[in-house]
């Protein structure tokens, strides 16, 4: 589903918004007007398996497709809500054809160089190009925190993909938080800190 045939929209959604780490990342996307893929729904729905058959699909399908990153460094100065939108922007920004309609999954936007936007609550759920949008996302992310799991492989990353699940808080409780972490966040944790324990691990190879 679009929202207008009349003009050329690009759907945006982030990822990340609600973890304790990593960074936040919004993607944007124009589909052509042939699009057609049953099995694109809210990436939240969606089977790893078959997120990850989209994931390819789309890039292969759409007209233009961007994908952007925001660091815990730059959430915990601006805010996760600000963070998120200038991701969207940023994704927004490598786009080379220049959308007529932006269309936002949630309530809150910015304005984009005076291009009209429509903020839509379950967005994912209903609009085509904010679905792929979310998937974009949420591969390109989940592929991130799978990778910096590798680095700190207490806080379970490759599973939570950094959300506030139990394991996660009860690691940063023993471990203490790591450079990826958002500081603004609320974290209960010791005085030891992961990099320390990362460190000793090294020397005593």
């Amino acid at each position: 589903m679009s929202w207008s045939n009349a003009y050329i929209e690009a759907g945006c959604d982030e990822v990340g918004r609600g973890c304790l780490c990593g960074p936040v990342v919004a993607a944007a996307v124009i589909l052509p007007e042939n699009f057609n893929q049953n099995l694109v729904n809210d990436s939240k729905k969606l089977t790893f398996k078959t997120r990850n058959y989209l994931d390819s699909y789309i890039k292969d399908h759409v007209k233009e497709y961007a994908i952007a990153e925001l660091s815990p460094d730059f959430i915990d100065a601006h805010n996760i809500l600000n963070a998120s939108i200038h991701a969207m922007h940023l994704a927004l920004d490598q786009l080379s054809i220049r959308p007529e309609l932006i269309l936002v999954d949630g309530n809150r936007f910015h304005p984009y160089q005076f291009i009209p936007h429509q903020c839509i609550i379950k967005g994912d759920a209903v609009m085509l190009s904010i679905a792929c949008a979310s998937i974009l996302a949420k591969n390109y992310r989940d592929e991130l925190m799978m990778k910096l799991h590798e680095e700190f492989p207490y806080y379970g990353w490759s599973t939570n993909m950094g959300y506030a699940t139990k394991h996660h808080r009860e690691m940063l409780n023993k471990y203490g938080p790591t450079v990826h972490h958002r500081k603004s966040f609320r974290l209960d944790y010791s005085e030891n800190s992961a990099e320390k324990k990362v460190k000793n691990q090294k020397s005593a190879k």
